[in-house]
């Protein structure tokens, strides 16, 4: 049986990338033992690759405010709801290493009201649910409540910031058809 594609889109030879990109994509290899598939096809168009992956790093990777792993139930929620296959399978994978949990993925992508997460870390989720569907909506009583349970203005905007983000990444994901990696599936359970 041949493997479906990972993208609607042509997919470039790693060697005939730019070399930035092929490093960036080769190291990412080593670490992990494998090429998530969203690397090869956001490769498609490098100056786009750039760009999303430095604005992904800058909210992703920081090391103050928002736990990593919080970081990540915002990703798998807000993906969830937007039925973004590749991004809830890929990110509850991350979530599930960096929380040491190996249920926490599925309880938030099924339903994070009922997940095992803290009253804060529920209120993060309601808010990042509510950015990512109706943005229009958000006032100054959403943000109370979130300074309420102890979010400071950064947190705030990275919450909302991570759930915009890839309310663009899931739309990218589901146009191209990005097929998760089968790495995927295992990791941290």
């Amino acid at each position: 049986m041949t493997q479906p594609a990972i993208s609607r889109f042509p997919i470039p030879a790693i060697d005939a990338l730019p070399d930035d990109i092929r490093e960036r994509i080769l190291a990412v290899q080593e670490k992990s033992g494998f090429v998530p598939n969203v690397f090869l096809t956001l490769a498609h168009r490098p100056d786009e690759f750039r760009a999303f992956f430095a604005y992904h790093d800058a909210l992703m990777n920081k090391a103050e405010g928002l736990t990593k792993a919080e970081r990540e139930m915002i990703v798998v929620a807000t993906s969830n709801a937007n039925q973004c296959q590749y991004c809830v399978v890929a990110h509850g994978a991350i979530l599930r290493v960096r929380a040491k949990n190996p249920l926490i993925a599925d309880q938030v992508a099924v339903n994070y009201r009922k997940a095992d997460i803290t009253p804060r870390q529920k209120a993060m989720l309601d808010f990042a649910m509510k950015v990512s569907a109706r943005a229009y909506e958000v006032g100054d009583e959403d943000v109370a409540a979130l300074q309420e349970h102890g979010f400071s203005e950064d947190d705030i905007w990275d919450i909302a910031a991570i759930a915009a983000f890839f309310g663009m990444s899931n739309r990218l994901a589901n146009v191209t058809s990005m097929r998760p990696n089968d790495e995927f599936y295992a990791m941290g359970r």
